[in-house]
């Protein structure tokens, strides 16, 4: 099945995979500062645990592979429904390059700079995006 939305949602998932191992990768050295590594962690440890021990640089990148597993969940949902109904060209697809594009700079802002105004503006103009195209989702599945 070909559809142009898939490839924004596509694009989107790389992008998680990336966050992860960035994610891992700075986190990896600061628990090693710390004195932790994986052979010594405590059992039932968690990436949480390190929250005001590693620089809060290090907790920003997992902060944000958090929010990649959550809002956009609905956005891989609305992309399978719009898809599966035949429109996911057109607006839609170009509604969902703009989410995924937004979603990517927001992890880059978050990421790097944090600063709450630019980071909320990001999660904003994704948060539209992703309405518009449940809204269409809706009336395509139901013909309105």
């Amino acid at each position: 099945m070909g559809s142009p939305i898939l490839a924004p949602a596509a694009v989107l998932v790389l992008w998680s995979v990336v966050m992860l191992y960035w994610m891992a990768g700075t986190r990896l050295p600061a628990m090693a500062k710390l004195g932790n590594d994986l052979k010594n962690s405590k059992p039932g440890g968690r990436g949480q645990d390190l929250e005001g021990r590693v620089p809060d640089s290090v907790s920003w990148k997992s902060h944000n592979y958090t929010h990649l597993m959550e809002q956009p969940t609905l956005f891989y949902a609305v992309v399978a429904i719009l898809a599966l109904a035949g429109a996911g060209d057109g607006l839609n697809a170009q509604l969902a390059w703009g989410y995924a594009g937004l979603r990517i700079a927001h992890s880059l802002w978050q990421s790097l700079v944090n600063t709450i105004p630019v980071r909320f503006t990001l999660f904003l103009a994704s948060s539209l995006c992703l309405t518009v195209l449940a809204i269409n989702a809706v009336r395509v599945t139901l013909a309105i």
